[in-house]
């Protein structure tokens, strides 16, 4: 199979065609002789969105004709691009619908179908990083190639796959547009799964905005690099400042903190006084160099 590369090619100019409802090379084909494309990104449709169309192509017709390939050894055709169209018509009681029939490879169709969802029908965020890792697995696509194809930046295709390393459970919130792909994105900035799907369900609950959600998601992972910090510190400090800590405490009967600094062999030496007659006898104390 050839594949295209770099930018639109005859691939792209086949859905102009289609998109041309004056075009004189279409054709009138029975529904029966017409299956979906299985591997087309969309996977959902909206059934109310599809009643709507079939109302109006019972009364008007089907005004704009399919893109359709011929089903290579069989005598029937799969679809490239209109597959609302051909659903709503069976709805509807057609038993013919018009279609343009162009030979396209793999490559091609998928391209076709993934920039007409694209721009027609706003795919789901899962649908559309499908769609772009469909074209870069199956059919050696860069990333920036696919970016080419569809219009868009490489960040934006890049953030659109990195969705597809999210927990199930948030991919099904997406899905059922309980979360947004911005809110995604944020929950993609967390370290764990687990808590990823914990912050994930607090979002729906309290109907957090992605600025919302990107903030706690920025406090959390501020708090876990500052427990870090601490236990670090905690394992990295010698032993020999704990032991003087509790000497003294013992032997001045008071709080006292000894604080390593990062230079070596300093630090600071705190000793807790009650008040002014308090810290005097420590003064005092001090200055004859008993306890």
């Amino acid at each position: 199979m050839s594949i295209k590369k770099g930018g639109l090619g005859k691939g792209l100019d086949a859905i102009f065609i289609e998109n041309d409802t004056e075009n004189k090379s279409s054709v009138m084909l029975k529904i029966s002789e017409i299956e979906p494309n299985k591997n087309q990104p969309r996977t959902e449709f909206d059934e109310e969105a599809l009643t709507d169309l079939a109302d109006s192509i019972a009364q008007h017709g089907v005004l704009q004709p399919l893109l359709v390939r011929p089903i290579a050894g069989e005598d029937g055709y799969q679809i490239v691009a209109g597959e609302r169209r051909w659903r709503a018509s069976r709805m509807a009681g057609l038993t013919e619908v018009p279609a343009i029939i162009r030979e396209l490879s793999d490559s091609e169709v998928m391209e076709i179908a993934l920039i007409e969802n694209l721009q027609r029908e706003n795919l789901s965020p899962i649908e559309e990083a499908l769609g772009y890792k469909s074209l870069i697995e199956s059919y050696s696509f860069t990333q920036e190639e696919v970016a080419k194809t569809v219009g868009k930046s490489r960040a934006a295709v890049a953030n659109a796959i990195r969705l597809l390393s999210l927990p199930q459970s948030i991919l099904n919130l997406l899905s059922e547009e309980s979360l947004t792909a911005g809110h995604a994105r944020a929950l993609l900035s967390l370290k764990s799964q687990d808590e990823m799907e914990k912050v994930a369900k607090k979002a729906v609950e309290d109907f957090l905005s992605v600025r919302e959600l990107e903030k706690l998601c920025k406090d959390i992972i501020e708090k876990t690099s500052a427990e870090k910090k601490k236990i670090k510190f905690a394992k990295k400090r010698n032993p020999f400042y704990d032991e003087v800590e509790i000497a003294l405490k013992t032997s001045l009967g008071r709080r006292v903190k000894v604080k390593e600094k990062t230079h070596k062999n300093k630090g600071i030496l705190e000793i807790e006084f009650y008040n002014k007659e308090d810290l005097a006898d420590l003064a005092r104390c001090f200055a004859r160099n008993t306890f």
